[in-house]
């Protein structure tokens, strides 16, 4: 996947990108929502639309939701919180930043996650003041 296997995972967690988030995007499931969230973002920077759009949820799910134009350089990402409301839903609040058209922006979001099957989905997100 773009040479990156012997590199630091994109999501920053300080493990190979093999070990953390390329196991998921070659067809392991993600335990956990941040997992999930973390392996989503890596998804974002490598360009991986197909495992973008297999992981959000068919309801909340938009058409070509995956794809960016004009190419965003994403810079990094910051989890400020992950919390599991039940065994089922999660919440994860991350700020990511990027570059887009050479200008500098930040997202920051509170996501939420469902739980199907066994199998973590992203639902939607929200973008809190300040």
């Amino acid at each position: 996947m773009n040479g990156t296997s012997g590199q630091s995972c994109p999501c920053g967690s300080g493990d190979s990108y093999a070990a953390c988030c390329g196991r998921y995007h070659l067809g392991d499931r993600p335990t956990t929502a941040e997992a999930l969230m973390r392996s989503r973002y890596s998804a974002y920077v490598l360009g991986l639309h197909a495992y973008l759009t297999d992981t959000w949820h068919p309801s909340t799910r938009p058409e070509g939701a995956a794809a960016t134009e004009p190419p965003t350089k994403w810079l990094g990402l910051r989890v400020k919180r992950s919390e599991h409301i039940d065994a089922d839903h999660a919440i994860v609040e991350f700020e990511a930043r990027y570059k887009l058209n050479g200008r500098a922006f930040r997202i920051h979001e509170i996501s939420r996650f469902a739980r199907e099957g066994g199998r973590w989905f992203y639902i939607d997100g929200h973008f809190p003041e300040g």
